[in-house]
């Protein structure tokens, strides 16, 4: 299991999902230290000056012009994390949280904030003990970063709200008395380190991180369910050529066409009826899909860029800068994960929508080329009901790709006047993307169903075949009406491999 060692350096898509999923663990670099000194020294000379400095020797947000006394800085740090921890709802998942820690972490690593190390070391030692906040999942606009989130996962550090242990309720139980069974004391905060905690993007970070990385998975799963549906519909792939998409050289849409070849490359099935009248063109869902799979792939690429620049930023407001002038920012505006987000749930919703429709195709013996009413034969009602499932999840994510980001409503006093909603678009996000996994599932079932109707005709090319085979591993072809639940679920969570499955079969796919 490899180390991510946290420094204040720019993380990777890889190393926020690793770590939050037990694939990895993650350190504070021993260099950490040295390299916040210099900003928290500035603060503890702003503290003994004259000047006021927001957020050092002032109050917060609509009290930024009220000034504090050295004696009540101290105070003032628990004092703003209480007062911020005022989420709801179900609370976060573990993945998220973990996610959330260290993402903190390497922010406050960075140097910027002016905060001892102490902080970000224990951020990282309730990660390395699996003692994780319990962070309630709404009550955040994208304003000033995600505060009320940051505060509830800041609480345990000063011994309050709750810690879940391993083995924990979701609930958790109360801070203090976790953090004594394991011999740990609360911490003392420093001035400024209160608001330090609280201030950032790191939630919205952690939750575009995950749909990030899961749809790069789904966009190759769409490949080669496409590819198992055209030989599945006696389809044709004249539309993929190469000579055909150089034409409009959209970089997803040449990744897709170039899927789509390799994974039909030498079928039979194809060859078989390749110069038929009905093999000219085919539907928009099987002639358009490098068009449609290939500018979700472009939306994808563009949300990860905005995220890999996040995970590189200091979103903490004030900060230090190197020359030691401390300088208020709005760098905690959540506004372009929030359009990020937005942009890739609409995406990610064209991804089901145009695979319900190839499902459809399958099902409906108008347009199914041969097949059986719903992949059934005699009364067997077959897939029927699958694509009402796929057909829910579509139009679910049709109100689920509204952007939240052009929405804003004023808070703190219309000091934080105008806000990005960026926490519900990330929210809103996972669900599209869990959505868009099921449907292609669906597509999945379905095209292996008509590949096993189509036996008497010709095989599959070798890489669908080897996806074929490892689908039926798992789920048998239905001769007879059976439950379909269970062979959705097992097709859904055999997604990843059946994308690996086809690209060790076709030399890679892209």
């Amino acid at each position: 299991m490899r180390t991510v060692s946290v420094n204040g350096d720019a993380l990777t898509v890889a190393d926020v999902v690793d770590v939050a999923r037990g694939m990895a663990t993650a350190e504070l670099a021993a260099s950490a230290a040295g390299g916040m000194e210099p900003s928290r020294a500035v603060v503890a000379a702003a503290i003994a000056g004259d000047a006021p400095v927001y957020g050092v020797n002032t109050g917060f947000g609509a009290l930024a012009d009220t000034r504090v006394g050295e004696q009540d800085l101290t105070r003032l740090q628990g004092a703003i994390i209480r007062s911020h921890a005022a989420a709801t709802a179900a609370p976060l998942d573990d993945p998220a949280v973990r996610a959330l820690l260290l993402l903190r972490a390497r922010t406050l690593a960075a140097g910027y904030s002016g905060v001892r190390a102490d902080v970000p070391a224990r951020l990282i030692e309730l990660l390395r003990r699996d003692l994780l906040p319990v962070v309630p999942g709404k009550g955040s606009v994208g304003a000033s970063g995600d505060l009320a989130q940051l505060a509830h996962l800041a609480q345990p550090l000063i011994g309050e709200g709750r810690l879940r242990a391993p083995g924990d309720p979701l609930s958790g139980r109360p801070a203090a008395e976790v953090l004594a069974e394991h011999g740990m004391a609360p911490l003392v905060l420093a001035p400024k380190e209160g608001l330090s905690l609280v201030n950032g993007t790191e939630p919205m970070q952690a939750l575009l991180a995950f749909s990030v990385h899961d749809a790069a998975m789904l966009v190759t799963a769409a490949d080669v369910a496409c590819a198992l549906s055209v030989e599945a519909l006696l389809g044709t792939d004249r539309p993929y050529d190469e000579r055909v998409q150089a034409l409009r050289p959209h970089p997803g849409q040449l990744d897709s066409a170039a899927n789509l070849r390799a994974l039909l490359a030498g079928s039979p099935l194809l060859a078989s009826h390749r110069h038929s009248h009905h093999a000219v063109q085919d539907a928009y869902s099987l002639r358009c899909a490098p068009q449609v799979h290939g500018a979700v792939r472009d939306v994808l690429a563009h949300a990860r860029r905005v995220l890999e620049i996040e995970l590189g930023s200091v979103v903490d407001n004030p900060v230090v800068v190197r020359d030691g002038e401390v300088m208020t920012t709005g760098n905690f505006h959540g506004e372009p994960l929030a359009f990020a987000a937005d942009m890739l749930a609409m995406a990610l919703a064209e991804l089901a929508s145009i695979s319900e429709r190839r499902v459809d195709r399958m099902l409906d013996p108008a347009s199914s080329r041969g097949l059986p009413p719903f992949l059934a034969p005699g009364t067997n009602s077959g897939f029927m009901l699958a694509q009402y499932t796929a057909a829910s999840l579509v139009s679910e994510n049709k109100v689920l790709a509204h952007p939240a980001s052009v929405d804003t409503i004023p808070t703190s006093g219309k000091q934080e006047d105008h806000v990005s909603m960026g926490w519900t678009a990330v929210r809103k996000l996972r669900d599209v993307v869990a959505n868009v996994r099921t449907c292609l599932a669906v597509e999945v079932c379905c095209a292996a169903q008509g590949i096993d109707l189509r036996a008497e005709v010709a095989a599959p090319s070798r890489a669908l075949a080897a996806v074929h085979a490892a689908v039926r591993e798992q789920v048998p072809m239905m001769e007879v009406d059976r439950e379909v639940a269970g062979q959705i679920a097992a097709v859904d969570e055999l997604l990843p491999a059946l994308a690996g499955v086809a690209a060790a079969h076709c030399g890679g796919l892209r």
